[in-house]
Parts: structure tokens; C-alpha cells; sequence
């Protein structure tokens, strides 16, 4: 496990499972949120971002959160390990609401500055939908990349998430 992908809907607990993933294996940590967004939530245009993205997926070794699923593909053929959290909607949700509560009027420690914590009926939609809209597309995709060879997860719950990382070795 030395370049691992994690992806799954808002709310799923992507970026703190990284920041664990990447304490505990000692691995360069990359959350794409932070460098995806702009100061005042403008997107970066698609070209410059495939070529950062594509930059990023050099390195040796990182765990890397994030959706963006325009550039999935590059990200798997690129990872050893992806992780699908997929966890129930309802926890998704009041996962986003606890979180936009916490961080009310300012930026999340893995965003960019300038992006405060925000919260709108379409990305509550968008949480609530993903398994729906998103989810069989990402799966099919895991499919694809475990049979070339990607060490493929899908964690349903936060207690798989605990015994995930509790079976990984210690710290080096």
C-alpha cells in the first residue's frame, strides 16, 4: 500500500480516513478538495487540473481523497489501493451537518483558504443521491481496476473503517 485512493460521497469520511491512512503508513497526504478550489469556491479549469492531477499521480507513494470523477480513471490506473466509502446516506448527511456546524464561516483544514464551510440544498441532494446517480458507475470502475490488478475496498460502515485500520501494520 504505498499510493492509495480513497473516494465515496460527501460526508463518507474520506479526508479523515486519510489523514489516518497517512499517519499511520507514513505516506505524503494529498486532498484534492484543497487543491481543486480556489479562493471564493472557483473551480480550477479543466485542463490546468488534469495536468496537476496528472503531476500529483507521479508520485511514488501518497493517499490521495477526493471524488471528481471526470479524472477517476487516471487515479485508479494509477493507484495500488482504492478505498470506496460507502457509507448509509443518513450518515453522510449528518456528517456534512455536524462538519458545516464545526467549521461555520471558515475553511476546513483540508481546504484551501478563502473556501469557508458551506452548505446548500444541492449538495445535501447530491450526498442524499450519490449511491443512486454514482454509485454502480464507481463500482464498475473498481471492478475494472481490482482485475488489473488494484487492491480494491468497499467500506459500508464506520466499524469497517476501525477494523480496516486496525488490521494495518504499525507505523514504520
Amino acid at each position: 500500500m504505498r499510493r492509495i485512493l480513497l473516494i465515496g460521497p460527501g460526508g463518507a469520511g474520506k479526508s479523515t480516513l486519510a489523514r489516518r491512512l497517512a499517519e499511520r503508513l507514513d505516506l505524503p497526504l494529498i486532498h484534492l478538495d484543497a487543491l481543486y478550489w480556489r479562493p471564493g469556491w472557483v473551480e480550477t479549469p479543466k485542463d490546468a487540473w488534469r495536468a496537476t492531477l496528472s503531476g500529483l499521480l507521479q508520485g511514488e507513494a501518497w493517499v490521495m481523497d477526493g471524488n471528481y470523477g471526470g479524472t477517476l480513471d487516471l487515479r485508479l490506473a494509477a493507484c495500488d489501493t482504492a478505498i470506496l466509502l460507502d457509507l448509509p446516506p443518513w450518515q453522510c448527511l449528518w456528517r456534512v451537518l455536524r462538519r458545516r456546524w464545526r467549521h461555520h464561516g471558515r475553511a476546513r483544514p483540508d481546504m484551501p483558504p478563502g473556501c469557508p464551510e458551506r452548505l446548500d440544498a444541492a449538495f445535501l441532494l447530491w450526498i442524499a443521491t450519490w449511491r443512486l446517480r454514482r454509485g454502480g458507475d464507481v463500482r464498475r470502475r473498481l471492478a475494472r481496476a481490482a482485475q488489473a490488478g488494484v487492491d480494491t475496498r468497499v467500506l459500508r460502515s464506520q466499524a469497517a473503517v476501525e477494523a480496516f485500520l486496525a488490521a494495518l501494520p504499525a507505523r514504520r
